[in-house]
């Protein structure tokens, strides 16, 4: 069991009462019943987890069911929100960044691309099995010599060929590909060099998937390289409202808060790690929570967790009024993923050396953060689009 204190579940420590202020009752109820669940069915299965470098089936198979992209009891508007998957993120990562990050990738970036990519029929052909995860899917976008420079480098090229289209490239980083029924995979068309979106079965003829191995950050989580080639899917697999990179910006830019309420929800992980150790723990015949460099490490996690809570909860109320600016996401990404990386390192700290361990809670935290700090956009890249924003110039090359 995670070591965390039940009164505070779901959100642990919130002194300054963001998430009562702006959830409603129904909202917080079904985030409760999430902490129940990631609490008895996933929180004892995540040490293995690590070991193992596996995620069990178990833990998708706990959580689909909860219907956590309209649960019973929230409003259709507020399940819609980003205030309320932003929320639903920072529960989900308050337990584990992989479980987090592996739920987004159904609910956040394949929900997402085919709700906003998809032509309508397609939207109502697919959402239903989607929120349910009885299709499942995963974001192919990243490349292996394209990252952050991936908007103008894209190499992944797609070929008409009468009333289909002949794929041919390389993905890296595809999180979940192997459970996936299908890949969203984005390429540029030869015919007029725009990109495109298309729904490619993870076993169609011509795909290989193969796993990133070696990782020391978010290692339950598995990363994939994948290749594609020849690989043909008719034109209605192509997502019918992708037609340029101006339409995947659109998808990306509604994301990106994501990343930074995981950043926010680790931070929360990692400070219930740190307060339930310095409570048992004693050193030279004293309670380690009565020192008084203890509590002043544990009160700088506090003010980084609560600032960054301010940050995202502003952040996704201005999205939910229709401001989705690139560098208000940039700048809060930039400044949770900053705070998470100093929170882990001091939870880390408070409990010596057995912060190492994973029984104490605190190092996955600490792993993840490297993580979290670099995907979904780099510190520097953040920091960037933040600056193009100040200045009107762009560093861009």
């Amino acid at each position: 069991m995670l070591p965390r204190l039940r009164s505070e579940a779901p959100f642990g420590h919130d002194p300054l009462g963001f998430a009562d202020a702006t959830l409603s009752e129904g909202a917080r109820a079904a985030l409760a019943r999430l902490d129940d669940t990631l609490r008895a069915e996933v929180a004892p299965l995540l040490p293995a987890a690590w070991e193992s470098a596996t995620l069990p089936s178990a833990i998708i198979d706990a959580l689909a069911p909860l219907d956590l992209m309209q649960p019973v009891g929230v409003e259709p508007a507020e399940a819609a929100s980003s205030v309320f998957s932003g929320y639903r993120a920072f529960v989900l990562a308050r337990t584990d960044v992989s479980v987090a990050t592996a739920y987004n990738a159904q609910s956040g970036l394949f929900r997402t691309a085919v709700r906003r990519g998809g032509s309508p029929e397609q939207v109502a052909a697919l959402d239903d099995a989607i929120r349910s995860f009885a299709l499942r899917g995963v974001f192919a976008l990243t490349e292996p010599d394209h990252g952050s420079d991936i908007a103008g480098g894209l190499a992944t090229t797609a070929t008409r060929t009468g009333d289909g289209w002949v794929i041919d490239g390389a993905k890296r980083w595809i999180g979940g590909a192997d459970t996936a029924d299908v890949l969203v995979v984005f390429a540029r068309a030869a015919d007029d060099g725009e990109v495109k979106a298309f729904l490619v079965p993870r076993d169609a003829p011509g795909v290989t998937l193969t796993r990133i191995e070696g990782k020391v950050s978010l290692r339950p989580m598995q990363n994939f390289d994948i290749r594609l080639e020849g690989v043909r899917v008719d034109e209605s697999a192509r997502l019918q409202r992708v037609d340029s990179w101006r339409d995947v910006a659109e998808i990306l830019r509604s994301l990106r808060s994501d990343v930074a309420w995981i950043a926010t929800g680790l931070q929360a992980g990692a400070l219930d790690a740190a307060v339930a150790y310095v409570r048992e723990r004693e050193q030279f015949g004293s309670p380690l929570g009565g020192f008084q460099l203890v509590q002043e490490k544990l009160a700088r996690i506090l003010g980084n967790l609560t600032a960054s809570l301010g940050i995202v909860t502003r952040l996704s109320a201005r999205q939910d009024a229709g401001v989705l600016r690139d560098e208000d996401s940039a700048l809060a990404k930039m400044q949770t993923a900053r705070l998470a990386r100093e929170s882990v390192a001091l939870a880390r700290e408070v409990q010596g050396g057995n912060g190492i361990l994973l029984e104490h809670g605190a190092a996955r935290f600490f792993a993840d953060a490297e993580a979290v700090y670099s995907y979904e956009g780099t510190h520097e890249m953040t920091a960037l689009i933040v600056g193009r924003g100040l200045t009107g110039s762009s560093a861009f090359v």
